[in-house]
């Protein structure tokens, strides 16, 4: 069995700094902890236009 590529689920906003990026995340995270599922693996990525996106995989594989 090989592992495969995780499958990346982008959020729909551009962050301008990192900082806004990851208050974002962190939210994220928060509601999926108040859920009843566990949560995706997140993390904040900074483009080549020195933006911040997020993105986020259900991928138990990593």
């Amino acid at each position: 069995m090989g592992r495969r590529k995780p499958r990346w689920v982008y959020y729909k906003g551009v962050f301008r700094s990192q900082f806004q990026a990851g208050c974002m995340k962190a939210r994220l995270e928060d509601n999926w902890q108040q859920g009843y599922e566990p949560g995706p693996f997140i993390e904040v990525r900074k483009l080549r236009t020195d933006k911040y996106v997020i993105r986020y995989t259900y991928d138990e594989m990593m």
